[in-house]
């Protein structure tokens, strides 16, 4: 019986690749499988994990005919995955030896759906430790109860899917996949469904993801059109969550992260090449426009002046469109 299914999506990550795949050896069990999953990379990636499979004990590799994204990736994986439990990575991070075998440990310990741990930011020599933002550790909780409250960083604004283990009732309930062809923020929707649906989870503070960050072919240091996926990322979540018994309570929190989201990409605009940036203001116009105008003016009313101004003067923008046009 597998007891554990480690999804790692690999896109174009040839120099980092070799150390994953080490991190992976230093944390095999024989009731472990490694399911590796070739997104169509165009440079060595496919190589390098074809000669690490008879060294890597419960490899499985997957190869897509065609990239699809991370979203697309790891759901080819979870539905290969054979596990009780399942946990994520990427293809240009790396593992501490014998963390997984501990985070197997954690969940089997408090029962939960899921639980969520602390992890390593990686940027050239620099290490700093990123933190779940929720203070109770080491118990089972009610997901939902995390989403809120409103006006704080709470559990549903850490979406990274390989901080964490999960298991496999989410998969059977229809919880795991990930949006389909999402491109980027690709968690957020995922990480709000876990905790608008799952039963328990819990937080623990176990250390050994290590995520690299600065690294120049990652999505999150390009500027090109793949970005603007968190509109459509976002879009779900707001849909969703308004079809939820509690919206009421949870669409303020929803908007307010929405709208911190476009202020952070709208305040990064020199990033993005030309007709992306026009692309980007027009649709975050849009975005704003479709929000529950109540709730948004709220939610504007008790941000910073900086992000507040930026974000009215962005749906301002689509309004005087709309008289121009008229």
């Amino acid at each position: 019986m597998v007891k554990l299914s480690v999804i790692v999506p690999f896109y174009n990550v040839q120099a980092f690749a070799p150390d994953m795949l080490r991190s992976l050896r230093a944390n095999a069990r024989a009731d472990f499988e490694f399911i590796l999953v070739n997104d169509c990379a165009t440079d060595d990636t496919p190589g390098i994990l074809e000669r690490a499979l008879p060294d890597l004990p419960g490899a499985i590799l997957v190869s897509h005919e065609r990239n699809g994204g991370l979203a697309t990736a790891r759901n080819t994986g979870i539905d290969a995955a054979r596990g009780e439990y399942l946990t994520f990575l990427d293809g240009d991070d790396w593992l501490a030896e014998g963390y997984l075998p501990r985070l197997l440990e954690a969940i089997e310990t408090l029962g939960t759906d899921f639980v969520r741990t602390d992890h390593v930011v990686s940027h050239g020599r620099r290490r700093t430790v990123a933190r779940v933002p929720h203070g109770r550790r080491g118990v089972a909780l009610d997901p939902r109860e995390a989403i809120l409250p409103a006006d704080r960083t709470t559990s549903v604004d850490y979406p990274y899917a390989w901080a964490g283990i999960y298991h496999r009732r989410l998969v059977d309930a229809g919880l795991l996949h990930f949006p389909d062809g999402l491109r980027t923020a690709e968690d957020r929707p995922w990480i709000w469904r876990l905790h608008r649906e799952a039963k328990s989870f819990a937080v623990v503070g176990l250390l050994g993801v290590f995520y690299r960050r600065g690294v120049a072919t990652s999505l999150t240091q390009i500027g090109d059109v793949r970005q603007l996926d968190f509109v459509r990322s976002f879009d779900q979540v707001l849909a969703e969550t308004a079809a939820d018994p509690d919206a009421d309570r949870f669409l303020p929190k929803a908007v307010r992260t929405y709208c911190a989201v476009i202020a952070h990409h709208l305040g990064a605009m020199g990033r993005y090449e030309p007709q992306v940036a026009r692309r980007l203001k027009a649709m975050s116009a849009a975005a704003l426009k479709q929000m529950p105008q109540e709730i948004l003016n709220e939610v504007l009313d008790s941000m910073d002046m900086k992000r507040s101004v930026l974000l009215r003067r962005t749906r301002r923008r689509l309004r005087v469109a709309g008289a121009v046009a008229a």
